[in-house]
């Protein structure tokens, strides 16, 4: 493996080929819970440089694990324990290549930062809507690869919907060049969404053309306490009814999970949670006056109040007053973080059947662990919970994670699979789910899945051991 290494030098530049000394911030995935070893951590600088690298390690037989902001929660992005991945950063290659204002497209490098990104688009007057918590260290070219969802899909899709085009470096180290920024395209299969939603297994995401949108003229944001789940569906019916595509965003949240909020960051005033089971955050943007938008909001507060769907509601005054209540909302996975080692589900139900499973799945976990503390919280508009279950009090939060997390992992998805949803909404499958697939998803999709894994990476090169699980005549 020397002679690769200093092949990947003379690629790269020796500075930014990494096989020394600490080397966590990519071989340790977000949640501690993954941790390998690599070979080398690989920095190349162009589409040109990351098509020679994937030429060298074909070449050598070594396997390639693409990393952008390495902040996903599936154990997707980080190498094994055998030291002999290469782990691919895309992190120098940042920039926005060009703006097409007529055509309402960016293209802009996979290692470019989502925030980056939002702020290139809104200093042109644009507005790029892909949202996360993480979008200060996640990049475009990761959420492309994962089809990450965040907190307005329900109006503008998942980044798969934002997406018009990419570039790609194929595992046998060719680049296709599909960054046209076209609407409409209809010349045969579409490998754009091929190797959206892959996660780094099929190609490397090095470049894409994603969508823009005018700037809204109003945003509006409220928190609104309701007494039940089935309200908070019928609040969405309502205002989905009432706002049309003005309304961006719904996030539902629960009791505790806010509770953890209050408890860890006491800085935060969190609004109305201590009274109600359940709140809820609507994001209403308008391309018509602050005045007018307002008007329609509150007037849907209070036909919501007047049919029982909610029991109490605050309105922002003001962009920061927003900010805050969004920022209470995004904090909720750090607060549990804080609590301590939890298990985390990232589930995709119709939003009508939201409701009954999670009154059948709370009662299964809580007759199976006692005391049992669960944080329900997600993007109730799309139909995903991100539905983590935390050790009973006082119990220690590893030993909990041991001995319980494939029994909740079994109630949670036979579940999901019992009311017709996914067990992976927009994290991803991974390492954490790839062993689950076979039971959850049909042979008859896994069969076409490895197919056409085997026939873009008939090697194994790229990313092995996570989505699929590779034939046995497929390195792994």
């Amino acid at each position: 493996m020397n002679d690769l290494l200093g092949k990947l030098r003379g690629i790269v530049g020796a500075g930014n080929v990494l096989a020394d000394g600490d080397l966590s911030a990519w071989e340790v995935d977000w949640r501690k819970r993954w941790r390998g070893k690599a070979l080398a951590v690989v920095r190349p600088g162009s589409t040109e440089e990351v098509a020679a690298v994937v030429r060298a390690c074909v070449a050598a037989g070594a396997t390639i694990v693409p990393q952008g902001g390495n902040t996903g929660l599936v154990g997707g992005s980080v190498p094994d324990k055998t030291g002999t991945q290469v782990v691919l950063s895309l992190s120098r290659m940042n920039k926005v290549r060009a703006l097409d204002a007529a055509n309402l497209t960016m293209t802009v490098e996979a290692g470019c930062v989502l925030q980056s990104l939002q702020e290139a688009a809104a200093q042109a007057g644009f507005l790029f809507p892909l949202s996360l918590a993480a979008e200060g260290s996640c990049t475009i070219g990761g959420n492309l690869s994962t089809n990450a969802g965040g907190t307005q899909v329900l109006r503008y899709g998942n980044a798969r919907e934002l997406c018009l085009g990419l570039e790609v470096v194929t595992a046998q180290g060719e680049v296709w060049d599909g960054l046209s920024g076209l609407r409409k395209d209809n010349t045969g299969y579409d490998l754009r969404d091929l190797f959206i939603g892959s996660e780094g297994t099929l190609g490397i995401v090095t470049a894409a053309t994603m969508k823009l949108q005018p700037l809204p003229a109003a945003t509006l944001t409220a928190w609104a306490a309701v007494p039940s789940l089935d309200e908070a569906v019928k609040l969405l019916g309502l205002a989905q009814k009432q706002l049309g595509a003005a309304l961006t965003g719904f996030e539902v949240m629960g009791q505790f999970a806010l509770s953890l909020v209050a408890k860890h960051f006491t800085q935060m005033r969190v609004p109305l949670y201590e009274s109600t089971p359940y709140c809820v955050l609507l994001e209403n943007s308008d391309s018509e006056s602050d005045a007018h938008a307002r008007s329609r909001f509150e007037a849907l507060l209070e036909l919501a109040m007047e049919e029982g769907h909610v029991t109490d509601a605050v309105v922002a005054e003001n962009l920061a007053q927003a900010h805050q209540l969004w920022h209470i909302r995004e904090s909720i996975p750090m607060a549990q973080a804080e609590e301590g080692l939890n298990i985390k589900h990232d589930i995709a139900l119709p939003v009508s059947r939201i409701p009954e499973y999670c009154t059948l799945t709370d009662a299964a976990l809580a007759r199976e662990i006692p005391g049992v503390r669960l944080v329900n919280f997600g993007h109730l508009g799309d139909g995903n919970l991100h539905y983590n279950v935390q050790a009973p009090v006082g119990g220690d939060p590893a030993a909990f994670l041991d001995e319980y997390e494939e029994r909740v992992n079994t109630i949670v998805y036979d579940n999901v699979q019992r009311f017709a949803g996914s067990i992976s909404a927009e994290h991803g499958v991974g390492s954490l789910k790839v062993e689950k697939l076979p039971k959850y998803k049909s042979p008859v999709a896994l069969a076409m899945m490895r197919a056409v894994k085997q026939a873009l990476d008939p090697e194994g090169t790229l990313n092995p051991g996570r989505v699929v699980q590779a034939p046995e005549n497929v390195r792994v």
